[in-house]
């Protein structure tokens, strides 16, 4: 960051779903782009990055760091957004600030609910990506608003969504499309993704807490090894969805 600036300066980028979310942020002053993500991000995300950083007038250099969702989220994904922040940030001499994507979900539905007119008062948020082969990603957040702090309460994990257990007054996410019957009873859902903007907010508190690391450190969050249900299992599924159709038809 240059010498004769005190402001914070931001890149934020997430491609951890299937939409590319990219911010950059100098002081109070913040701009964002949402793109296609999937197979087009790889190709896509540098172009718009210095596009954006043009616009904002802010050198690659001046940054404070550069902000990317770690995961969980789609293989491809983590991989694209990691590799590109570590390579601005080796070419530049910036830190690399990793965040988790369910963090990131959890801080997008509390500012909908304060963009909504709700109170910024405590509340606790049960974050959920889907994670495909029928399963989810969660954790579970709690924000206090006093401190304007979030605190997690739930380890993250990878489960069948009716294994998903962890209570919040909010539930947050993907999933509701795919899996909305078969998720727990909450009194809020809201579909949520982990942006760019949300990434910008929590960037000064976690750089605060000195979570940022040198660019050969920054590493995507998998939780789980495994890309893709071998065909076995695939069949396995289908047969099983068709049996409990069965058992639906009077």
């Amino acid at each position: 960051m240059s010498l004769h600036s005190t402001e914070l300066r931001w890149l934020a980028m997430d491609t951890s779903t299937d939409v590319l979310s990219l911010a950059v942020a100098r002081g109070d002053q913040v701009w964002t782009q949402t793109l296609p993500g999937g197979a087009q991000a790889s190709s896509g995300l540098i172009p718009a990055v210095m596009a954006m950083l043009a616009e904002a007038d802010m050198p690659l250099a001046s940054l404070t760091a550069i902000v990317f969702g770690r995961g969980p989220g789609s293989f491809t994904g983590l991989r694209t957004a990691c590799a590109v922040a570590q390579g601005l940030a080796f070419g530049a001499d910036l830190p690399v600030l990793p965040v988790d994507t369910l963090l990131a979900v959890a801080e997008e539905a509390r500012w909908q609910r304060v963009q909504a007119g709700a109170a910024d008062a405590d509340v606790s948020v049960l974050a959920m990506l889907d994670a495909r082969m029928d399963e989810v990603y969660s954790a579970a957040y709690q924000w206090t608003a006093v401190n304007q702090t979030w605190q997690g309460v739930s380890d993250l994990q990878v489960s069948a969504p009716e294994q998903v257990k962890a209570t919040a007054a909010v539930l947050a996410g993907n999933v509701f499309e795919a899996y909305g019957p078969r998720l727990l009873a909450g009194p809020e859902r809201l579909a949520a993704l982990p942006t760019a903007s949300a990434l910008l907010r929590l960037a000064p508190a976690l750089w605060a807490q000195g979570r940022a690391v040198p660019a050969d450190q920054a590493m995507p969050l998998y939780i789980r090894d495994k890309v893709a249900n071998t065909t076995a299992e695939r069949e396995a599924m289908k047969a099983q969805a068709a049996l409990a159709k069965a058992a639906e038809t009077p």
